[in-house]
């Protein structure tokens, strides 16, 4: 619908940044459809990839985050993985879609990766940036996908660990290759699949955040709670939301101690900071 994938010029990104760090913005996302295949089009001209435009990022004065959405697990390579392990501004949190744990459906939906290459890339990436946080994007009832394909997903996300999930039901859309295919899935199935799915998406999820209880983690704060106007709302590096008791204002970087945690969020107070 929007042709092919344009790269803007890296001087233009840059330039982009600085004034919004200049106006005091401290953290950023860099956004393309398919992000870290970054630059390839501006090639013969200009050869310059995604890493090298996190780390020029990171070298901006006054950023202190930098985010990106949505990469490809196809073109996630080694010089992205190494500079989000060895820039400081670059959080510690990755989208990566998987859509389904099983190759087959993989196959089908034309990823041109397997479970297999997804999984290794996983553990590439926990590997070089030990405290990341996995996040990623599931689809059932996929034409054609059986019991064992969902499984299979449940099963992937056991294994990656995933910290949140958005989750969705395939729905033919007109016009498109799969809204024709054989072996479409029954809704009653569908639905009871992602449900299912759900179940073990917010387990695995709730898992990982009570393994933060205990620690001081830096919020970007937003502002108050949805819920609770006399609680504050932030961001942690790794993309976790917290509730947290304490003074501070949209923008400020606070400490807080996690106290809970459910499959979405984490609550705490802000600490006085340690000094360095």
């Amino acid at each position: 619908m929007r042709g092919r994938e344009q790269s803007r010029r890296p001087g233009e990104v840059l330039a982009e940044i600085e004034r919004l760090a200049r106006d005091g913005v401290r953290e950023i996302t860099l956004l393309g459809q398919n992000v870290n295949s970054y630059g390839r089009d501006l090639l013969p001209e200009l050869r310059t990839d995604f890493g090298e435009l996190l780390r020029a990022c990171d070298a901006v004065e006054g950023i202190e985050r930098i985010r990106f959405t949505s990469p490809h697990p196809k073109d996630f390579r080694r010089p992205v993985i190494e500079a989000m392990a060895e820039c400081e501004a670059v959080c510690e949190h990755a989208h990566l879609p998987l859509q389904s744990g099983s190759t087959r459906i993989l196959k089908a939906m034309r990823r041109t990766y397997s479970r297999e290459r997804y999984l290794r890339l996983a553990d590439e990436m926990r590997a070089a940036i030990p405290d990341l946080a996995l996040t990623t994007d599931l689809i059932v009832g996929f034409p054609g996908e059986s019991d064992e394909d969902f499984e299979q997903t449940v099963t992937a996300v056991e294994e990656v660990g995933y910290d949140a999930a958005f989750t969705f039901v395939f729905s033919p859309r007109r016009g498109t290759e799969a809204a024709t295919m054989p072996d479409q899935v029954p809704e009653e199935l569908k639905h009871e699949r992602i449900e299912r799915l759900i179940e073990v998406v917010q387990r695995v999820a709730e898992a990982r955040n009570q393994g933060r209880i205990g620690r001081i983690e830096e919020v970007l704060v937003e502002g108050p709670s949805r819920t609770d106007d006399t609680v504050l709302r932030g961001r942690t590096r790794r993309n976790t939301t917290v509730n947290f008791s304490g003074a501070a204002g949209p923008g400020e970087l606070v400490p807080v101690e996690i106290e809970a945690a459910t499959s979405t969020t984490l609550r705490g107070t802000a600490v006085a900071a340690v000094a360095a």
